[in-house]
């Protein structure tokens, strides 16, 4: 298996604009991403990258959300606010968080690792700011799709998709793990090549039958995963040892004596 580290960092997108379907995969993501964030409770809510701050999670009970990119997003990569939520920009790269430990209860990272250069960092910044019990939500290109294989084709050269690292749903999962995150669930969404707009009739009923006969070949999976923390508990001290032996009774004294007596 290849090294999740790269030398060189690689093109990085700044919107979802900048993919073929780009309008077409925020779309599906923010559906499965705005369906798990209802059940994320708490008080702060991160989006970490340019694309996870396109995500719009009106669902979300959390309130305040904060938008972390590289770089300050223009107005037009800006999701409206909604009424209820506070949202808060903040510059700076992803695997360098800027949060104390155990403050952040959710977050969300889409497909922010498909074009980071050292993607374990990011996840080690994720699990050193999470609260206990907190979520996080990430999404990933499936290379085990159609847009895996165009990905090596000699189709739209210089669009940014065939710079993402395409890491397998169980390669992401096994990362969690390790860190101690428990696996919640897993969509599988979007059955094409990314590297063009659907336009034909019937690509919702193909989406549909793919979806429930094929779902590994999905060229985008959605994860929610949980924080497990194992409490401490005080080890009990070991009971007292019984001792081997048995007190002579009465009789037995008695019984000793009179022989002795006798003799």
């Amino acid at each position: 298996m290849k090294s999740a580290f790269k030398a060189k960092p690689l093109r990085y997108p700044e919107s979802w604009g900048d993919f073929p379907a780009g309008e077409h995969i925020q779309h599906a993501i923010s559906e499965v991403c705005n369906d798990f964030a209802e059940r994320i409770f708490g008080y702060h809510f991160a989006k970490i990258g340019a694309l996870s701050s396109c995500i719009s999670l009106n669902n979300s009970p959390i309130r305040h959300h904060i938008n972390y990119t590289p770089q300050l997003l223009t107005k037009s990569h800006q999701q409206p606010l909604n009424k209820k939520d506070s949202e808060s920009y903040v510059v700076g790269h992803s695997h360098c968080l800027p949060f104390s430990e155990n403050s952040i209860d959710g977050f969300v990272l889409a497909n922010e690792l498909d074009f980071a250069q050292d993607p374990h960092e990011i996840l080690r910044e994720v699990d050193r700011v999470i609260t206990q019990n907190g979520y996080v939500i990430i999404s990933g290109f499936n290379p085990l799709s159609l847009a895996g294989i165009a990905k090596y084709l000699p189709v739209k050269r210089d669009n940014v998709l065939h710079d993402a690292r395409f890491f397998t749903s169980y390669r992401i999962k096994d990362w969690l793990q390790l860190l101690g995150f428990e696996i919640v669930e897993q969509r599988q969404v979007l059955f094409s090549t990314l590297f063009f707009q659907q336009k034909w009739k019937g690509a919702a009923r193909l989406q549909h039958y793919l979806s429930s006969y094929l779902p590994w070949c999905s060229a985008v999976y959605v994860i929610l995963a949980k924080k497990r923390v194992i409490p401490m508990t005080a080890i009990k001290p070991k009971k007292k040892l019984k001792p081997q032996f048995s007190a002579v009774g009465a009789s037995a004294r008695a019984s000793s004596a009179s022989r002795l007596a006798s003799k």
